[in-house]
């Protein structure tokens, strides 16, 4: 069966030269020009107390002029190098960018260096032309998959957004349709362990995609799944999937489950479920690792 892995919503692959892909959600212009608003808020409140503070000080001792200069340093610290230092130390984050949870990388996924972090912040000037209207940047980052303006362009570098990937606890998914298909579920059906770490791994991470891309990475377990339960060919391949995670940790029809824990798999030690915090198991089923290759690294 051919896989259409055509990209349908921000996220890119990067490929390390060990052959191993990882996947990166890009963030867009909206929450890369909102954290930009958070950090100037902070360099503009810096320079106006340190203003206030030293026209007080150097005026009281008649060096008002020493402490003017003092602050024009200040302000071109805060203007070149704000952004520089901060991603050099905080990991490819100033304050804005940690409050909407966005990170600077290199294209090849690694943490930024200083003369990447300093070097396109100090561009920035570019990116704001003309007339400071950013429009330059715009364009930039209109015209590539990253949205990298020609800072990010120059230095190699690109903002994603960090997720976490942690399951919490047993999750029902209560959309109509998806309780619908549950109730049509065969009896006899019962997923093995690996396809029920599948069927978690899948229901708790979700949420981070779009429709399209829900029925794309679904697809890859579901198609299988739906000729083998006999289920009709147009069946909803995400909502499938769904209703196989409510029928084996939700609603099993025990008193367990209907006070909304899951029951335990069989052959499974009490207490042993999926959503335990360890580590991959090192023997995955095709099925899990064709989702967890889909869905990226945690």
């Amino acid at each position: 069966m051919e896989i259409d892995r055509q990209q349908l919503d921000t996220r890119v692959q990067v490929i390390t030269p060990e052959n191993i892909a990882f996947q990166y959600r890009v963030a867009g212009p909206f929450p890369r020009l909102q954290a930009y608003l958070v950090d100037l808020l902070i360099r503009v409140v810096v320079c106006a107390v340190t203003l206030f503070a030293f026209s007080f000080a150097f005026d009281a001792i008649a060096l008002g002029n020493w402490g003017l200069g003092i602050w024009y340093l200040i302000v071109f610290i805060c203007v070149f190098f704000y952004g520089g230092l901060f991603e050099t130390f905080w990991n490819g984050q100033t304050p804005g960018k940690r409050l909407l949870r966005i990170r600077v990388v290199s294209i090849e996924g690694q943490p930024i260096n200083a003369s990447q972090a300093v070097l396109r912040n100090v561009l920035r000037a570019a990116d704001l032309q003309p007339g400071f209207c950013y429009l330059t940047g715009l364009i930039a980052a209109a015209m590539n998959d990253r949205f990298q303006r020609v800072g990010d362009l120059a230095c190699g570098t690109m903002v994603v957004h960090e997720e976490s990937y942690a399951l919490r606890g047993v999750a029902r998914v209560d959309e109509p349709e998806v309780l619908c298909l549950t109730a049509q579920l065969p009896a006899w059906f019962q997923p093995d362990r690996q396809l029920a770490r599948a069927l978690a791994l899948y229901v708790g991470r979700r949420a981070q995609f779009s429709p399209s891309r829900r029925v794309q990475i679904a697809r890859y377990v579901a198609v299988p799944l739906r000729e083998k339960l006999g289920l009709p060919h147009q069946t909803h391949l995400d909502h499938l999937l769904c209703a196989l995670y409510n029928r084996t940790f939700v609603n099993d029809g025990d008193e367990e489950a209907s006070n909304g824990h899951a029951a335990p798999l069989e052959g499974a030690d009490e207490g042993d479920s999926p959503f335990a915090a360890a580590p991959p198991i090192a023997t995955s089923s095709p099925a899990e690792m064709e989702i967890h290759e889909s869905i990226g690294p945690a």
